[in-house]
């Protein structure tokens, strides 16, 4: 399994942060897939996937880059360097674009653990790699990226509160299948069976969340490392379109039922807004009926307001036939 060591003081420093390159090149796994695990990522496919899979049949050399790269169980490294806090898409892409051409063709070499095939034995597979990146990032991302950017810190704002609740084990143990906290400094950050990995006292460990189901860890020397999760599945779907259950929106109204559903996880009235598509003031006001009822309650996370169901509301979301877990 893959484990890194990692000392408390470096555990205590980490940090949440969004990356748009990271939420493109999970988008990009997506597209390579070709399959949605929720309606929100089939409806997405069905929009996008036919004008990518015309960009690879116009650039048969980017094809085979993408297939090489997204190796069984590694990364080509220049094609997903770790992002930084902070960087945006184009000073990522940028470092893509700026790899060796022989550094391309080695870590080509690793993630496909076998020669290169004979087209990919050239000289600008960076360029045409970012040009790839960057298709992805204009025709499939950005379009979406303001209200992807809320969705994501809701999930950082909800996995930030959960380590005051829980501490960072329970956080670490539910990023993504493999993920775990084993104690003694040691976080199994996925299944497969590659040697520790100690982080260096001072290094910066970054948690970064995407909208797409995927998942990866990569680092930057000794000194950054990043572990790439699909943010909270109740987050992640396509909330315009899924109705709430029938007998709790009977009750309570459709919209009202949607937000009480939506807060098995703590969020803010503003993620409350981006999830759901509601005005500010709509939520507002389904929020002071919830609280009044003794449905939901409150919290403090640092410098936000964040409302969470309460034992009651979830009884009443269970009885209706909803899970109550977030998955």
């Amino acid at each position: 399994m893959g484990l890194w060591q990692i000392d408390t003081d470096t555990l205590a420093r980490s940090r949440f942060v969004l990356s748009p390159f990271a939420e493109t090149f999970a988008s990009l796994k997506l597209l390579h897939a070709g399959a949605g695990r929720h309606p929100g990522e089939a409806a997405w496919l069905r929009a996008h996937l036919p004008g990518y899979r015309a960009r690879l049949a116009d650039d048969p050399v980017a094809a085979l880059i993408v297939r090489a790269a997204l190796g069984a169980s590694w990364i080509a490294d220049f094609f997903c360097p770790t992002s930084r806090e902070g960087e945006s898409f184009e000073e990522t892409v940028a470092r893509v674009r700026a790899a060796g051409a022989r550094e391309a063709r080695d870590n080509l070499r690793v993630s496909l653990r076998g020669p290169l095939p004979a087209a990919l034995e050239r000289d600008d597979l960076p360029e045409r790699a970012a040009a790839l990146l960057t298709y992805v990032w204009d025709e499939t991302v950005r379009p979406y990226w303001r209200r992807r950017r809320r969705i994501l810190e809701a999930d950082m704002v909800a996995r930030t509160a959960r380590v005051s609740q829980g501490g960072w084990a329970a956080v670490l143990d539910s990023l993504r299948p493999g993920t775990r906290w084993l104690g003694e400094s040691r976080f199994q950050v996925n299944m497969n069976a590659y040697p520790p990995r100690e982080v260096a006292a001072g290094a910066e460990l970054l948690f970064m969340p995407v909208t797409p189901r995927a998942g990866w860890v990569s680092w930057e020397g000794r000194e950054r490392y990043a572990l790439v999760y699909p943010c909270l599945g109740v987050l992640a779907e396509d909330h315009d379109r899924r109705p709430a259950p029938a007998g709790l929106a009977a009750l309570v109204g459709g919209a009202r039922a949607g937000v009480l559903v939506l807060l098995g996880t703590p969020m803010s009235t503003t993620q409350l807004v981006a999830v759901t598509g509601q005005a500010l003031g709509s939520v507002g006001r389904h929020l002071r009926v919830l609280l009044d009822a003794g449905l939901v309650e409150r919290r403090r996370a640092g410098r936000s307001v964040l409302y969470v169901r309460t034992a009651a509301g979830d009884v009443l979301v269970e009885a209706s036939g909803t899970d109550v877990t977030p998955s």
